[in-house]
């Protein structure tokens, strides 16, 4: 896969690509990028980039003009050209497994009030937001969405690391432990020392299942889950008196 990234703040960019899972990716021939600073291709001494709304307002526009040079400059036209913005579709795990199946992506940082519409209504294809609250870079955005599309792509992590991990099914993730066995007068449960295959399994279902339900019980209502899944939810939720959620399920 592809990358590129046109943005006013490079600076904020390359650490991202040159650090952690994402530098391995890179070695590895999986994963380019290039970052573009649509900044070079505003006109005059200043390269000025924004300028004020047309109709008042707060704040600045990022012009229409550098920004559409940039992107011609990449051949944007045709490819998956993603803009974060809050007014964008809501980022989730699926959105992410969609991306990663993409040769190639283009982002735009966006700052300050945002771009002139008419780069979204000629260029791009994807306006994704990735939270219901407000960013100063649109960098930051960029490379959460990055980040989580990247590692999908085959060879970047191991199948088995993706396979229960927090939305890759309706259920979070069980929690995890490392050596010390004991640290802070709290133990490792037993189980997970037992070597007991299956009750590690059922322990860790139970987890999952116990995590989602206090965390992000929505997630349950419409979920897909396994006779053995709904059973186990059930009796936890049986447990814990938590009979105003049965009825739901």
């Amino acid at each position: 896969m592809h990358i590129t990234i046109l943005t006013l703040f490079p600076e904020m960019i390359h650490p991202f690509f040159t650090s952690s899972i994402m530098k391995r990716a890179i070695r590895k021939g999986l994963i380019s990028y290039d970052v573009i600073d649509f900044r070079d291709f505003a006109d005059g001494v200043h390269k000025k980039a924004d300028d004020i709304p047309y109709g008042g307002g707060a704040g600045m526009v990022i012009m229409a003009e550098p920004l559409s040079k940039a992107l011609d400059s990449v051949n944007a036209a045709g490819k998956r050209v993603v803009f974060p913005t809050p007014s964008g579709k809501l980022f989730t795990q699926s959105y992410a497994e969609d991306l990663a199946k993409e040769e190639e992506l283009i982002f735009i940082c966006g700052h300050y009030e945002g771009i002139d519409e008419r780069i979204s209504e000629l260029y791009v294809t994807d306006e994704i937001s990735i939270g219901d609250y407000v960013l100063s870079s649109g960098e930051t955005a960029s490379i959460v969405i990055i980040d989580a599309l990247y590692r999908l792509v085959d060879g970047v992590i191991s199948s088995e690391s993706l396979e229960e991990e927090s939305f890759s099914s309706p259920l979070l993730e069980y929690p995890q432990y490392t050596r010390p066995e004991r640290y802070c007068n709290k133990s490792v449960p037993d189980v997970l020392l037992s070597g007991h295959h299956r009750h590690i399994a059922q322990w860790r279902l139970d987890k999952r299942l116990e995590k989602t339900m206090h965390s992000r019980p929505d997630m349950l209502i419409n979920a897909s889950l396994s006779m053995d899944e709904r059973k186990r939810l059930l009796h936890i939720l049986d447990k814990e008196d938590q009979r105003w959620t049965l009825s739901k399920l």
